[in-house]
């Protein structure tokens, strides 16, 4: 523990660069006097290539909302991202995350429906990990008065991504029964949440052992995630269930499509097995894809099966359907309003102890969503006694 203490606390000795001479975006010309924090990716790879750096700060433009971040989430799929092990990866340097919450600080022209100092969470394609960001307003919604930040911060991406998967794409009714693995995580608990709002639905989850306490009452029926969870469920639900949530990939993909019943949906929406070690294997990648199930869609066809894949983001930025999503962020609210749902902040952390909590995702040892605080000061690292 004296080592690890030691080695977190050289790394946050080195999180915050003002100089700022390697990242162009950081240089600070005589003229500007208005500059931001914020989390950088230099490069992809490990948590060394992560630290915390001034920026000029950005101003909104036609249509865009400019935001005072409060808090910002922190995904699975920013470890990815910081991996470079997505499609198609930007270019970097830049700064990572997608979701975030604060008060309008200021409005571009043309900007309708919302005024400076409402409260609102956003998504944001990248840059969320700053102290301010501006966004386009068909991305930004306004949050109730007694949510607060943390909790709109973990809201948008995990909340409406469950609500769509299990509404819009596997029709989720009175008596079905769910499947989803990392069920402690933050879209495990929307998950369970959701399914709650509708009657007699059996929910299975797979967890690591020692997140079964805490989450218990959530989920119907809840399996190690290192055990053979297909017979654990067959033992309870012979013939399968209605619906399987993946976030795994790999071998899950057969053993999920095998789980399901005639009309049953299987959907796709992370890759999470591809991520063993701090930086990019390839051999990892190899692995998880060559464990795929071949789909076959004449067997589709002969067992009455649907397979599917979701991905928010590319909703949101690359298909342009926010308005759908607008659709779902509001009745997410009136759920919210009426105490059906409530999302579950797992712990804060400041934005220099960054690599911390991704190590924390990393090791999956999160109990519902781990949160940026944009305000909060780095938690002073007391060395152990020789």
């Amino acid at each position: 523990m004296a080592k690890e203490g030691v080695e977190k606390a050289e790394e946050t000795e080195h999180m915050i660069e003002k100089d700022g001479g390697k990242d162009q975006e950081s240089v600070l010309t005589a003229g500007d006097t208005k500059e931001m924090r914020a989390v950088v990716l230099s490069g992809f790879g490990g948590l060394n290539k992560l630290r915390v750096t001034k920026k000029v700060m950005p101003e909104p433009l036609e249509g865009e909302v400019k935001i005072r971040v409060k808090a910002c989430g922190l995904n699975f799929l920013d470890l990815m991202v910081r991996q470079g092990n997505i499609d198609n990866p930007p270019k970097t340097p830049l700064v990572p995350g997608f979701e975030c919450s604060g008060i309008v600080e200021a409005l571009g022209e043309n900007t309708k429906g919302f005024e400076i100092g409402n409260r609102v969470m956003a998504f944001v394609n990248y840059n969320a990990w700053a102290e301010v960001v501006c966004t386009p307003l068909e991305f930004v919604y306004k949050i109730p008065d007694d949510m607060t930040f943390p909790e709109a911060a973990a809201f948008s991406m995990n909340f409406v991504a469950a609500y769509m998967m299990l509404f819009e794409v596997a029709s989720l009714r009175e008596g079905m029964s769910v499947l989803v693995h990392s069920a402690g995580g933050g879209m495990g608990q929307a998950v369970a949440q959701l399914c709650s709002t509708v009657p007699n639905v059996t929910v299975f989850g797979t967890a690591s052992p020692f997140k079964h306490e805490a989450i218990k009452d959530s989920v119907t029926h809840l399996f190690d995630r290192n055990i053979d969870y297909v017979q654990e469920v067959k033992k309870i639900s012979p013939e399968g269930v209605d619906i399987v949530l993946d976030c795994l990939c790999g071998e899950n993909t057969g053993k999920g499509l095998g789980l399901l019943k005639p009309l049953g949906t299987y959907i796709l929406y992370g890759s999470s097995n591809m991520v063993t070690g701090e930086t990019k294997s390839f051999f990892s990648l190899a692995k998880s894809w060559w464990q795929v199930e071949k789909v076959n869609p004449i067997k589709l066809y002969d067992e009455n099966k649907v397979i599917a894949g979701f991905s928010l983001l590319n909703l949101l930025f690359k298909q342009g359907r926010s308005s759908l999503v607008k659709i779902v962020v509001d009745k997410l609210i009136s759920l919210y309003n009426a105490r059906k749902i409530k999302p579950l902040v797992d712990s804060l952390w400041a934005l220099e102890e960054v690599k911390e909590a991704m190590q924390r995702i990393h090791d999956r040892g999160n109990i519902g969503k781990l949160i940026l605080d944009v305000e909060k000061s780095p938690t002073p690292l007391v060395s152990e006694p020789c």
